[in-house]
């Protein structure tokens, strides 16, 4: 990274808040405050932000009418939205997510907090070079949008609604790690291990199911398969993170040390 600072336009009707936020970020970053949405592309005609700090509710044109007009205009569709809010309903921050937001902070939170989730993000690219591919296939959105939240800060988390499509899938992805769901039209996760296990990349990359039926047959058929966990529906968020990362961790190790024995293999 350069030595010029990073450009962040903040946009909050309170004039109160615009004021606080500069002077908590001022140290780090080069900030434009905004009062409106039209301020905000008055901005852009003259600077372009690393990233746009965005209150949702405003008057007027709020958070959700203005990441509209920026992911619709070529020029500002890359730049990195986030989203500033003390609503903390699950579908403003579903809507927000799928408007194309890269995060949501909620009212109030500290300094670090703030500066972590914008830091993150003009990290991001080399943290996702680095990070485990987790790769989630359900028919409901509405879990694999639970799996995505709960698991893209630690993962590169793909997501896929059609399981019949998961053999196309793998020719572009390569999952450290699956997450089925038990029970789907056409091609249910019982039917997707083998599928997965067939191929040689995959021989022993873990699978978790999400599964509304725990009971003790459909555990002992799918371990059976080659699953290693299990998560009830409806999904714990913290709970699947706390899962993923143990059966990460000990896959990743496995493979570290098969690595580390053909290298010393072929020392000899």
């Amino acid at each position: 990274m350069s030595n010029q600072r990073r450009k962040i336009i903040y946009v909050d009707d309170v004039n109160y808040s615009l004021i606080a936020i500069k002077n908590r970020l001022k140290d780090r970053y080069e900030v434009y405050p905004a009062q409106s949405t039209e301020k905000m592309f008055s901005l852009l005609e003259n600077i372009v932000p690393d990233l746009i700090l965005l209150d949702i509710n405003m008057p007027g044109t709020d958070g959700f009418e203005a990441i509209k007009r920026l992911k619709s205009n070529p020029d500002y569709t890359e730049i990195p939205v986030i989203f500033l809010t003390g609503n903390r309903e699950r579908s403003s921050v579903v809507k927000g997510m799928g408007l194309g937001a890269v995060d949501i902070v909620f009212k109030p939170f500290s300094d670090e907090k703030l500066i972590d989730r914008i830091e993150y993000q003009f990290n991001i690219d080399e943290q996702k070079a680095n990070k485990p591919i987790i790769l989630a296939v359900d028919d409901t959105p509405s879990i694999l949008k639970a799996v995505h939240e709960a698991l893209r800060y630690n993962y590169n988390v793909y997501t896929l609604p059609k399981p019949e499509a998961l053999k196309e899938t793998l020719k572009l992805v390569t999952p450290d790690m699956f997450v089925l769901d038990c029970n789907m039209p056409v091609l249910s996760g019982f039917d997707l291990i083998p599928v997965i296990r067939s191929l040689p990349a995959h021989e022993e990359t873990p699978i978790i199911f999400l599964t509304s039926e725990g009971t003790m047959d459909n555990m002992s058929a799918a371990v059976e398969l080659g699953a290693c966990d299990f998560i009830l529906k409806p999904v714990d968020e913290k709970l699947l993170l706390e899962k993923v990362e143990l059966n990460i961790r000990h896959f990743m190790t496995l493979r570290l040390i098969r690595s580390l024995n053909v290298k010393d293999k072929r020392s000899y």
